[in-house]
C-alpha cells in the first residue's frame, strides 16, 4: 500500500518501545507474543508492534478486569 505525503502511515514500534511503553520486561513480551494475546508481526528477525493494536489490546485487557 503507498501513501500519499499528507496520508499518516501506521505507527509501529520496535520491541524495546514496546518494552518502555508497557513498562515489561522482554520475558514478558515475548511469552505474550508466543501464547498470541499481544498482536505482533516478525519481519526477518524482529517483531514489530501497530500502536493501535497495543492500544487496543490494552482496552480489552482493562475491560476483562472490570
Amino acid at each position: 500500500m503507498r501513501y500519499s505525503h499528507a496520508e499518516t502511515r501506521p505507527a509501529f514500534l520496535t520491541t524495546d518501545e514496546v518494552l518502555d511503553y508497557l513498562k515489561v520486561t522482554s520475558r514478558t513480551i515475548y511469552r505474550l507474543i508466543k501464547a498470541g494475546d499481544l498482536p505482533a508481526v516478525r519481519i526477518g528477525r524482529q517483531w514489530r508492534f501497530r500502536q493501535s493494536d497495543l492500544d487496543a489490546w490494552l482496552d480489552r485487557q482493562q475491560a476483562n478486569m472490570n
